[in-house]
């Protein structure tokens, strides 16, 4: 499992959050899919592995902009994936 944790800049309220997390869910397999506009970033839990333009096609048309771009490999903790 595969956890990446991306910035993203134009996310405003919780309604942008969801048009994020819902654009990444329709194109994409996920496992989880956590986006927060107060950090500005999206953490995506996949076990397919990704490159920053697969996240920034999905994204840029939206007029969400990645600014960075982190994998790592997820760990299973006791209630979920850290």
């Amino acid at each position: 499992m595969y956890k990446y944790t991306l910035g993203i800049d134009g996310m405003a309220c919780g309604a942008c959050e969801a048009h994020v997390k819902n654009k990444l869910i329709r194109r994409l397999k996920c496992k989880k899919v956590k986006a927060s506009h107060i950090k500005n970033n999206v953490v995506i839990f996949s076990e397919e592995i990704y490159k920053e333009e697969d996240f920034k096609k999905i994204l840029d048309p939206t007029g969400y902009i990645v600014t960075s771009y982190q994998c790592d490999l997820a760990q299973k903790k006791l209630f979920g994936w850290k």
